[in-house]
């Protein structure tokens, strides 16, 4: 059983093969060699693993950021965003961190958000005199916000994963995502004043209200959908439902920039990243499944105990491991690949298990930007136009703010539980 359970999914991931074919092989070849288990189970709880309600949320949330990220949202979010700094030095690199956080509460996918705040803030600061290597850096980095802000996908698998609410893990990552932010935007300020360079343009309060007065429809998505869902008006996967017919009622509507054509090429766009995250979470659930039944995670837990570690020892442990693991896998693969096996030992150890989704979500984040193979190291280089070696060179600092930032979310837990003793107070 250990050849199945080890031995042929590293194998296969050495291999180069795709992490759903990884999974759905290794169970298959425990079922027939090993288990003499009928192949009908396979096909049951591949079904079953997709069956959550949470999981609605997912192509939701995907097609109401495929279409605010059609149109003209994320420059009027810039326009705001910067009419707000003035003339602070750097406001142009404080411009795109906040940006990416407000973004990042409508849509939350990383990738896309580099993209798209990218091809606005990339020319504007070359104009105004960034570094390139700032800039690389900087704009590959701050997308990781978008899956710590809430909604977030990886929040949303992992809660299926781990049977675990949606509802108080997007209130954990609130205050979490916005102290990541805060660091950022100071880094930038800093840098800009030690580099002399970025100066803003002076705070003009007209200037301020009428980017405000255009942004004032894109704003209302976070409004609507994490308000919704704080006030206990709906649920996750229904505030994702909200946010597609605001998304489409705004842009078709009211800013009328997208045709029938563009909403359809979106909910194509849609269907086809579902799909590869749901074939995915079914493979993963059939592993999960093959995991359990061979009491996999229970002799983990046991063995655990018996080597009386601490809960800070365990978490320092889990996070060079997610560190290690994101640098080659994405974060939604990696939840479901290690949800079955570390959940039940931080339950043992006595770890909230919303903190702990907190502190993989945050972990995983860092893998789509650290080298070698984030994803949205390539995303900068393909979309933007910037060289894999100034990425490299300018994600740096960046990394090292983001490991800050995650010793800071493991080790003080009330950074992330005092949002879901507030915000959800009323349930």
């Amino acid at each position: 059983m250990t050849f199945a359970l080890a031995v042929v999914p590293i194998a296969l991931l050495l291999l180069g093969f795709p992490i759903f074919l990884v999974l759905l092989t290794a169970v298959t070849v425990a079922l027939v060699f090993f288990m003499h288990v009928p192949l009908a189970a396979l096909q049951q709880t591949l079904f079953a693993s997709v069956n959550a309600f949470a999981l609605l949320a997912i192509p939701f949330f995907i097609y109401a950021g495929e279409l605010m990220g059609r149109g003209s949202v994320a420059q009027r979010l810039v326009d705001f965003v910067q009419g707000g700094v003035g003339s602070i030095r750097g406001s142009l690199g404080v411009t795109a961190v906040g940006t990416s956080a407000i973004f990042g509460a409508i849509s939350g996918a990383s990738a896309a958000t580099v993209a798209t705040i990218g091809k606005v803030m990339v020319p504007a600061m070359r104009r105004a005199g960034y570094p390139e290597t700032f800039i690389a850096g900087l704009i590959t980095a701050v997308g990781a916000i978008d899956v710590i802000i809430p909604p977030s996908i990886p929040m949303i698998v992992y809660g299926a994963a781990a049977e675990e609410s949606v509802a108080r893990l997007y209130a954990a990552g609130v205050l979490p995502g916005l102290m990541i932010a805060a660091m950022l935007a100071l880094y930038v300020m800093f840098r800009a004043r030690r580099e002399n360079f970025g100066a803003g343009e002076p705070f003009r309060l007209k200037v301020f209200l009428t980017a405000f007065g255009r942004s004032l429809w894109a704003l209302g998505a976070p409004v609507i959908i994490l308000g919704g869902i704080y006030g206990g008006v709906f649920s996750p996967t229904e505030a994702a439902a909200v946010a597609c017919v605001y998304a489409a009622f705004v842009t078709a509507v009211v800013f009328r920039e997208l045709t029938l054509r563009d909403i359809v090429e979106a909910a194509a766009s849609t269907v086809l990243f579902t799909g590869q995250i749901l074939i995915i979470v079914a493979c993963a659930g059939v592993f999960a499944w093959l995991l359990t039944v061979n009491q996999v995670p229970a002799a983990m837990t046991t063995w655990l105990q018996s080597l009386n570690v601490s809960a800070w020892m365990l978490l320092l442990a889990i996070n060079v491991l997610l560190l290690a693991v994101g640098c080659f896998l994405d974060p939604l693969s990696a939840i479901l690949l290690l949800s079955p096996l570390l959940v039940p030992l931080v339950k043992a150890a006595g770890i909230d298990t919303v903190h702990f989704g907190i502190v993989v979500t945050v972990n995983l984040a860092i893998g789509l930007f650290h080298p070698p193979f984030g994803i949205n190291i390539f995303v900068a280089q393909s979309v933007l136009g910037l060289k894999l070696e100034t990425i490299y060179r300018g994600i740096i600092p960046f990394v090292i703010i983001y490991l800050v930032a995650l010793a800071l979310i493991t080790y003080i837990p009330d950074l992330s539980l005092i949002g879901v003793r507030y915000l959800l107070a009323r349930g």
